[in-house]
């Protein structure tokens, strides 16, 4: 278990930090830090203040994914998810949310509104090459694997 200093914003006095809601969750729930009701029409989204900032060690980020309660039965959703907090990021954690559904959704003070997993990542180089090694794949692209087709991009 890795512990990570997290600052508690001021207009997010009465509500919990992120926490995992049971013993073997992979995410802790974020809650909307809003003073009032925000409704998302259909197809509408809004950037969702959360109340905290974090310092994620270097080799962390933190993933901002959806709830999928939200999803299966509203069609609310995380616009970009998993949404990336970086480790040298300081500001305060925001949700994109959308509403893919079909009716209007209200957001309300201390709703859980998305999950937050802290992930180990790897900086990569890259090291220019003038071929690639072979594989059964090849070049097939997006749906190409489990067909029996090559090269079908």
């Amino acid at each position: 278990m890795i512990a990570i200093p997290i600052l508690r914003l001021p207009h997010a006095g009465d509500l919990p930090l992120p926490r995992y809601e049971t013993g073997h969750a992979a995410g802790m729930d974020l809650m909307a830090c809003i003073p009032a009701d925000i409704t998302l029409a259909p197809g509408h989204r809004a950037v969702i203040p959360t109340g905290f900032a974090l310092a994620l060690p270097t080799g962390f980020e933190g993933q901002v994914r959806p709830r999928s309660g939200l999803a299966a039965r509203h069609g609310v959703t995380v616009l970009n998810a998993p949404g990336t907090i970086d480790a040298d990021y300081r500001g305060e954690v925001g949700v994109i949310l959308v509403n893919l559904g079909e009716n209007a959704f209200t957001v309300s003070r201390g709703m859980r509104i998305a999950q937050l997993v802290v992930a180990r990542v790897e900086q990569a180089h890259w090291i220019e090459a003038t071929d690639l090694s072979e594989t059964d794949r090849g070049d097939g692209g997006f749906g190409s694997t489990g067909t029996g087709r090559r090269n079908e991009g």
